[in-house]
């Protein structure tokens, strides 16, 4: 019999996906390429069911042959692995973000005497509706609390904004660009203890304690279903820490982030100028230790932050520290500074990455934000979190408002730099 390739996300099952493998059925054996994680993450967002789920769920579909992994978007390695006698997709390729995809696929096939299989494509129904019809229904805090570790495997780097209510975690949640065929989007939610604390008016001096924070966070999650990485500042007193991982992690918390200082908490871009003392590496470990003891699944993750550069230290103390804190049982290392070139940052991940190419490395480059994206993923950056944009990004807009309106004693220019009142009750679903 003749071998009929198949490449699927198999994402949702729904009767368009059961029609084409019986129609590949009809012509020959169905070898299905199963796209992968990473095959999929900068094109659409992940599929809810991890590759071994789907992997699962497609291997006991009739009419499927045998399923193999496809690690990239395009067919093309896979058809020159598995040399099919013929390709089947759905006619919806002809055009959209797979048309140069199938024009490649047809000049290969040609060229080795293969054949390609187009079919309507099933009206009333596919994968994305599906998927988008669950982001509207929500998620659960397992699926969410799994998603980073999913998505740092998955992807080069992971995309993280800073989320302080409900609203910001919407625009996170829903915005997406379509830039040279791929989707750029956040990927997820950096919940701040310093735009949480200013957006109520208190000082970063962790005023808000836990509790307060985690009534904010739950309006981030309850309308988002993007991963969250919370920021604990030191993580309080080390008997209180493994607390607030067990209750981060019954909410879906992907990750926490605590800092290595000591006593009243300042802002780390203070640097020197104000005094901020250093935690010693043996207390560190300690509160780690505290943490991953109270941790109850085994996908949560805490990451240490290593404020050396910040309080004027040396590379090699950065670095003792970082492997000490991953001994100790850290699942990622944030190295922070405050130095606008963000040399320190290079030295510190080209070093660590000599003896360590795997801890997940996190990056909030604040100061040196003239780095780009792409050079993390040289250096080996794993996430960067864009840490306090959307806050600072809304109060000049809310005070020049503000000034507008005592200027004019009226409305009218302020509110041409307003949202339409139809487009605000439109904006959250629900609201009609």
């Amino acid at each position: 019999m003749k071998t009929i390739y198949l490449g699927m996300t198999a994402d949702a099952i729904h009767p368009g996906i059961i029609n084409i493998i019986n129609e590949g059925a009809k012509h020959g054996k169905v070898l299905v390429g199963l796209l992968t994680d990473k095959a999929i993450a900068n094109h659409k967002p992940l599929p809810i069911l991890d590759y071994n789920q789907r992997l699962k769920v497609i291997s006991n579909i009739k009419g499927v042959y045998k399923v193999v992994p496809q690690n990239e978007w395009s067919y093309l390695p896979n058809l020159k692995t598995y040399k099919p006698d013929a390709i089947i997709h759905g006619d919806d390729w002809k055009s959209g973000s797979l048309f140069e995809i199938r024009k490649n696929v047809i000049e290969y096939m040609a060229s080795v005497d293969g054949e390609v299989i187009e079919i309507p494509y099933t009206l009333g129904v596919n994968s994305s509706m599906i998927i988008e019809n669950n982001r509207t229904i929500g998620t659960t805090p397992e699926i969410r609390l799994k998603s980073l570790r999913r998505l740092i495997n998955a992807k080069p780097l992971v995309r993280i904004l800073e989320s302080h209510n409900g609203l910001t975690g919407l625009i996170i949640e829903n915005l997406s660009i379509e830039k040279n065929d791929h989707i750029l989007e956040f990927d997820g939610m950096w919940s701040s203890s310093l735009t949480d604390s200013t957006s109520k008016g208190k000082p970063d001096i962790e005023t808000v304690d836990t509790t307060k924070r985690l009534s904010s966070l739950v309006d981030i999650l309850e309308c988002t279903t993007k991963p969250v990485i919370y920021d604990a500042d030191t993580g309080g007193k080390l008997e209180h820490f493994p607390y607030t991982v067990r209750t981060l992690e019954r909410n879906g918390v992907s990750a926490v982030i605590i800092e290595d200082k000591t006593g009243l908490k300042k802002n780390s871009l203070f640097g020197t100028s104000v005094l901020q003392k250093q935690e010693s590496i043996e207390g560190f470990c300690k509160k780690i230790k505290a943490g991953k003891a109270g941790q109850v699944t085994k996908d949560f993750m805490i990451i240490s932050r290593i404020e050396s550069f910040i309080l004027g230290k040396t590379v090699e103390d950065a670095l003792e520290r970082a492997h000490a804190y991953i001994l100790a049982g850290a699942n990622g290392i944030m190295i922070h500074s405050k130095h606008t070139t963000g040399d320190d940052i290079f030295d510190f991940v080209r070093q660590f990455r000599l003896k360590d190419k795997v801890t997940p490395i996190v990056v909030v480059p604040s100061t040196y934000n003239h780095v780009t994206e792409q050079e993390f993923i040289e250096l080996g950056v794993n996430i960067v979190i864009y840490a306090n944009h959307m806050l600072r990004a809304a109060y000049p807009s809310m005070v020049k408002v503000a000034t507008m309106i005592l200027e004019d004693q009226n409305s009218v220019r302020a509110s041409e730099q307003c949202m339409s009142i139809k487009s605000i009750l439109e904006l959250i679903p629900g609201t009609k």
